[in-house]
């Protein structure tokens, strides 16, 4: 890593990771992966798992004490929004009013995080592929986020996937529902494909294989080509074949569409109010 390659190389002060479970884990994994130095980040995590704890070695700061830590470049809240407000009174010790926070939080707005910690807020929200660094995170800045600090966030979402940034906050509860909430979707597809495969007499082992590794397949097929979604769907469906039967069915009155608008609309509106 080089300077100017990567804004996270010699910051010249901390990178504080407020939560260190799945999502706050697969972060740290992906910055270490990118070469940012353990002995520049600080976790602050009740009940570190033993993955946290073997970085340790390497430099990895465990639960510093403020007085230890020095100056905070980067605060990044990956706590569970329903802690947040317990946690916040200790957080906001590592926060100076140009320290850049960065909240992973579901239904979190910047003015509340602002008030609980102070500091130039970015809101985001990544999904749950960044364990494997095939996430995809939406982006929100505060005003005062200054270019530099908007280039800190990116680098550090950057580690775990791809990263859109978008100007109005208004829109991060749509982004929650469809691609923070998606995988759930795709893992009830691959659920419900095994169930109906055994339904139709296949073995429930063989079953869930074979749904495994077609949404898995079907997935990378869809990340590496450059035809739209709508076109590969096509390529597979011949007329009056076995495709196209079932798609009558999934595409008709009651199907895929009616069903996912009231399914995304359902977690837009919950978002909406776990931000109240």
């Amino acid at each position: 890593m080089t300077n100017s390659a990567n804004p996270l190389a010699n910051l010249g002060s901390a990178i504080v990771l407020a939560g260190a479970g799945k999502m706050g884990g697969a972060m740290l994994e992906g910055w270490l992966a990118q070469g940012v130095a353990a002995s520049s980040i600080a976790v602050i995590e009740p009940s570190p798992s033993d993955d946290i704890r073997r970085h340790e070695t390497q430099g990895l700061r465990v639960n510093p004490a403020r007085k230890d830590l020095g100056e905070v470049a980067a605060l990044i809240l990956a706590v569970k929004p329903q802690m947040f407000g317990d946690a916040a009174p200790q957080l906001k010790s590592f926060v100076a009013p140009s320290t850049l926070v960065m909240s992973i939080m579901a239904g979190a707005p910047i003015a509340a995080i602002a008030r609980a910690c102070g500091g130039r807020v970015i809101r985001a929200m990544p999904n749950t592929p960044a364990a494997i660094g095939r996430g995809v995170t939406v982006a929100v800045a505060a005003p005062d986020v200054t270019q530099q600090q908007r280039g800190i966030a990116d680098a550090l979402l950057r580690a775990t996937g791809i990263v859109e940034w978008i100007d109005d906050e208004g829109l991060m509860d749509a982004v929650t529902a469809v691609s923070g909430s998606g995988p759930a979707y795709v893992f009830l597809l691959a659920e419900e494909l095994a169930r109906a495969g055994a339904a139709a007499g296949l073995p429930p082992a063989l079953a869930t294989r074979l749904a495994r590794e077609t949404i898995a397949g079907s997935g990378e097929l869809l990340h590496r080509s450059d035809l739209d979604s709508a076109v590969l769907r096509q390529n597979v469906t011949s007329p009056g074949g076995t495709t196209a039967a079932a798609l009558e069915v999934l595409m008709g009155s009651g199907g895929f569409q009616p069903l996912l608008t009231r399914a995304v609309a359902a977690a837009t509106k919950r978002s909406k109010e776990l931000a109240k």
